[in-house]
């Protein structure tokens, strides 16, 4: 089942509020050897970019727990081969000469530097991480590190290194998650530290557009954890929630990432546009918070299916309510997921549409698409 053809009517209805838009992927990944038993063809992630209309991405090898020299040069050989629509970096690990391969990759092409501080065990003070960061300084090349859990410090000597090397292009993934509810506070201190939308949970994506400077964020879907096409569909309703503009949605979608790609000079979108105090809407926020916890017991093997009955049973609300049609819209978006669940049980790719729904009863005042009835969207799904 092709759930970006489901998905699409969610993602053009932003796309109208944002004419013009160019997406570039900060955040994919190609290989066959992860331990987590993803896998991602290079020819499978460009058929996937060009369907979802977009200019490119920078891409990686997954972890390869023998090394990175063979990985990353079939990441260099692969981007020679896209046409320009694959932007190359090199994977290192600290612990086995990092900044001699990243050096040759460099030379070779590739075009910036990959970091997993939990997947290779290692924390941000290392020396290697330091040497590392300082030859992408030299170069003015970005520098993009896993910012997500299980990771001592991570915002800290990330901030550290920023200071230190105002050149590099400091990339925190996963919306910095990690740290995020301190380092907006200095992030504008800071302009060569960046942060991608590689996540999901809704309330997440609203701190990371509404605390961090616009023109420190970079457009990410950690393919093919997620994938280009679907990933706006979210990650824009929040932004818009959030009240950025047009333009500072297009650099955050790819204007940004295609200046760092073209070893261009940073540009700055404006300041953050700060917390807003916003009345709650309870009804859809217990919507919201019964979507999360059954798309978190999804992620872990769990059963979601008594949480997700809960969560239909909250959308069982008068039709004068205020917001009718959003409760009606996450209910086409829980019956997708079932008719996708049913027929593809172990594509986690499914669980896209709890994301979405739990992100629309966070962001009613979004537009809404006109969706078909969903049998007919099926059909030809």
């Amino acid at each position: 089942m092709n759930l970006g053809s489901l998905l699409r009517p969610w993602t053009e209805v932003l796309l109208e509020q944002i004419p013009g838009l160019e997406l570039f992927d900060a955040h994919t990944h190609v290989g066959q050897n992860d331990p987590d038993g993803m896998k991602q063809t290079p020819d499978e992630l460009v058929a996937a970019l060009r369907a979802a209309g977009a200019r490119g991405a920078f891409t990686f090898p997954f972890h390869e727990p023998v090394g990175y020299r063979e990985a990353n040069d079939a990441v260099l050989d692969a981007a020679a081969a896209s046409e320009g629509v694959l932007v190359p970096f090199c994977r290192v690990n600290p612990h086995d000469d990092a900044v001699r391969e990243a050096c040759r990759c460099l030379d070779a092409g590739a075009r910036g530097i990959k970091l997993h501080p939990r997947a290779e065990q290692f924390t941000l003070d290392h020396p290697a991480v330091r040497s590392v960061v300082a030859l992408a300084d030299e170069r003015s090349l970005p520098v993009l590190i896993h910012a997500g859990r299980g990771i001592p410090a991570l915002g800290l000597h990330a901030v550290e290194l920023a200071e230190e090397f105002g050149e590099a292009r400091l990339i925190l993934a996963h919306a910095g998650i990690c740290d995020l509810s301190w380092i907006w506070r200095v992030a504008q201190d800071h302009p060569n530290l960046l942060f991608d939308t590689a996540w999901w949970m809704p309330a997440d994506m609203l701190a990371l557009f509404s605390l961090i400077p616009p023109g420190q964020i970079l457009f990410a879907s950690d393919a093919p954890y997620g994938t280009t096409a679907i990933s706006p569909a979210f990650q824009l309703r929040s932004a818009l929630k959030a009240g950025l503009s047009a333009d500072q949605i297009g650099s955050i979608a790819g204007g940004q990432s295609l200046r760092i790609a073209a070893g261009q000079p940073l540009r700055p979108a404006g300041p953050a546009i700060g917390e807003r105090e916003r009345a709650p809407h309870i009804l859809l926020d217990r919507v919201s918070e019964l979507l999360l916890v059954a798309a978190i017991m999804g992620f872990r093997g769990g059963d979601p299916r008594e949480m997700l009955a809960l969560a239909r049973l909250a959308c069982d609300v008068p039709g004068e309510v205020d917001d009718a049609p959003v409760f009606e819209a996450i209910r086409w978006l829980l019956d997708a997921f079932d008719a996708c669940a049913a027929e593809a049980p172990d594509d986690r790719r499914s669980r896209t549409f709890l994301i979405l729904a739990a992100t629309v009863a966070r962001t009613p005042e979004v537009p809404l698409p006109a969706l078909p009835a969903l049998e007919e969207a099926l059909a030809v799904a």
